[in-house]
């Protein structure tokens, strides 16, 4: 409870640090936050060119909103991955970045990789934005799941804000961490349906059936990572405009609660030690 007290005697420092990190992101650029658009567009315009035209990846269409457009599949899951890989790897470097000022300054630490969450969760509104009025324009009918939609956006940044908080203090540590987990973040992307539809791995757990003579399949150890059920839950909401499955929302706030409390606990444990650490 004391923790918890120090956190909240520190929401002014963790706001400005906030806003200087929004403020400083684009500082001096002629296109300011538009900038932050960039990157997923790119990413998609890449993969709808390799996925969609040349390898001829189609997901079925959007149930019931009837949408048929590969890009906009696409978003709806690269959106959210990005801002978790975002958090993650930025958070994770938020303590190192900010030696001088740990090593000067007494205050909680915990705020550093905060601040990341929300500097970033900044940008990434401005982004579900613009894709809502892109799925608005292409016919979707978004608007009533916006309350919904939020909510899992807050449970996907506490899921990430646990993971930075855990990675933020491994990297004092151990610096080879923030190499590590760069690779780790390419191969999870890639065992996360968001440039393929998960069909094409319940197509695979069927052929394979059980692994090793047991009833466990491919696709129930594929559901075991944690984006999978993220960006199901957003494409259902965004893409399919349709009640997300009741499993995938519990095991998202399950996901996201169990992040938030282990990385707590740890950086809560490690706090004390950082400043000698650096």
């Amino acid at each position: 409870m004391r923790y918890i007290t120090e956190v909240l005697a520190s929401r002014e420092l963790l706001a400005n640090l906030t806003l200087r990190e929004i403020r400083g992101q684009y500082k001096r650029t002629i296109f300011g936050q538009l900038w932050s658009l960039v990157n997923p567009l790119a990413t998609m315009l890449v993969y709808t060119i390799v996925f969609a035209f040349i390898l001829r990846v189609s997901p079925p269409p959007g149930n019931p909103s009837g949408l048929n457009i590969f890009a906009v599949w696409l978003l709806c899951g690269l959106l959210p991955w990005t801002f978790f890989a975002t958090v993650v790897q930025q958070g994770m470097g938020s303590i190192i970045a900010n030696a001088g000022l740990v090593q000067k300054v007494y205050f909680s630490r915990i705020v550093l990789p905060l601040s990341t969450v929300g500097s970033v969760g900044y940008n990434w509104l401005f982004e579900m934005g613009v894709l809502l009025v892109v799925l608005a324009v292409c016919g979707s009918f978004v608007w009533p799941w916006i309350p919904l939609v939020l909510v899992v956006m807050v449970l996907l940044a506490i899921f990430a804000a646990g993971l930075a908080l855990m990675l933020s203090v491994a990297n004092v540590h151990f610096r080879d961490t923030q190499y590590l987990v760069s690779i780790l973040m390419q191969i999870w992307m890639y065992l996360t349906p968001i440039i393929y539809p998960i069909s094409l791995v319940e197509q695979q757990s069927q052929a394979h059936g059980g692994l090793f003579g047991s009833s466990i399949t491919l696709l129930d150890i594929y559901r075991l990572n944690p984006l999978e059920r993220f960006v199901s839950v957003f494409r259902q909401l965004l893409y399919d405009n349709t009640w997300p499955n009741i499993q995938d929302l519990v095991l998202c706030a399950v996901w996201a609660c169990a992040s938030i409390v282990i990385g707590v606990g740890v950086f809560r444990r490690s706090e004390k030690g950082l400043a000698e650490a650096l």
